[in-house]
């Protein structure tokens, strides 16, 4: 594993993995209110999260031993305590794992930073975490956000403050006021979607770019690009391979979810090639700005 430094001179791995677990259920929900839908994701939130959570906890124990180092959750993940206990059956010594996790919009709604960070924790089963988030800048409490996660890092529960979904102007907001800066911000960043300005604004102000949603969700437009299999049958690797290692070459850390086992030792599988400076501009061409997930200009935070 291959780690970067931080502006804060803290070290972080270059390549995480994504746990949320509730995308199905945001799919069911999306323009489809009949009784049926409804029915089925009561089901699911009440039954068959518990299995999911049964089987991410023995994937991300798995995930340790392969060699994962980040595991990324939020506390709208409803995960933590399955994190948990991966992180306590794998042995693997506290000192080398990176956990963040986020604050949700409601908690941010509810004026519940303290609370919310310290119920985290103990789902966790951690005296601290790595890296605790915004996970949306929800406007007229964001700013309010990062004071109350600003005393808890003074405190010491907390060793670097990031952000998600943040555009420039929110940056700004938080950096014209702020005691303790931003280091990361979480974004969705994939070859559909590059992100170029927001990235290079980061970069100038020493913030570490993750991208979630790193292989844009295996969509048809990326998953069948002729670039893409070329490149990467030219380096006898996935297409997905080939994507990770592009937003690895280009500083940002890409936070890819999966629980099958061999699509997770591929995943770390993107040291022994280096992509050249003209498969990269392929790359880059393929964008057209097509985001997957919301807009934080143009979305309901009551409803993330």
């Amino acid at each position: 594993m291959e780690f970067i430094e931080l502006s804060n001179g803290n070290k972080i791995p270059s390549i995480g993995l994504g746990t949320d677990s509730v995308l199905f259920v945001r799919k069911l929900h999306t323009g489809n209110n009949n009784f049926s839908t409804r029915a089925w994701s009561f089901y699911y939130r009440r039954i068959m999260r518990n299995v999911w959570n049964w089987e991410l906890s023995n994937s991300i124990c798995n995930a340790f031993r392969m060699g994962y180092r980040m595991i990324d959750t939020s506390a709208a993940y409803n995960n933590e305590e399955a994190i948990g206990r991966a992180i306590r059956k794998s042995g693997v010594r506290r000192e080398e794992l990176f956990i963040q996790t986020r604050i949700t919009n409601k908690q941010q709604y509810n004026h519940e930073v303290r609370e919310s960070f310290f119920a985290s924790l103990k789902k966790l089963g951690l005296e601290y975490v790595d890296m605790y988030m915004i996970h949306w800048p929800v406007t007229g409490e964001f700013l309010n956000t990062w004071r109350e996660m600003e005393q808890l890092y003074k405190e010491g529960y907390i060793k670097n403050l990031g952000v998600a979904n943040c555009h420039q102007h929110h940056l700004e907001d938080i950096l014209n006021m702020c005691e303790v800066r931003p280091v990361v911000n979480q974004v969705e960043v994939h070859p559909l979607f590059t992100q170029k300005p927001l990235i290079e604004y980061c970069k100038s102000e020493g913030i570490q770019v993750e991208a979630y949603s790193p292989i844009a969700q295996n969509n048809d437009r990326l998953r069948n690009n002729k670039r893409l299999k070329s490149i990467a049958s030219n380096h006898s690797k996935t297409l997905q391979q080939v994507v990770l290692r592009w937003h690895i070459q280009n500083g940002v850390i890409p936070i890819p979810r999966s629980t099958n086992k061999d699509r997770l030792t591929h995943n770390l599988d993107l040291f022994d090639f280096i992509l050249t400076d003209e498969e990269m501009k392929q790359i880059d061409s393929i964008n057209i700005n097509s985001r997957l997930r919301y807009d934080p200009d143009n979305c309901d935070f009551t409803e993330l």
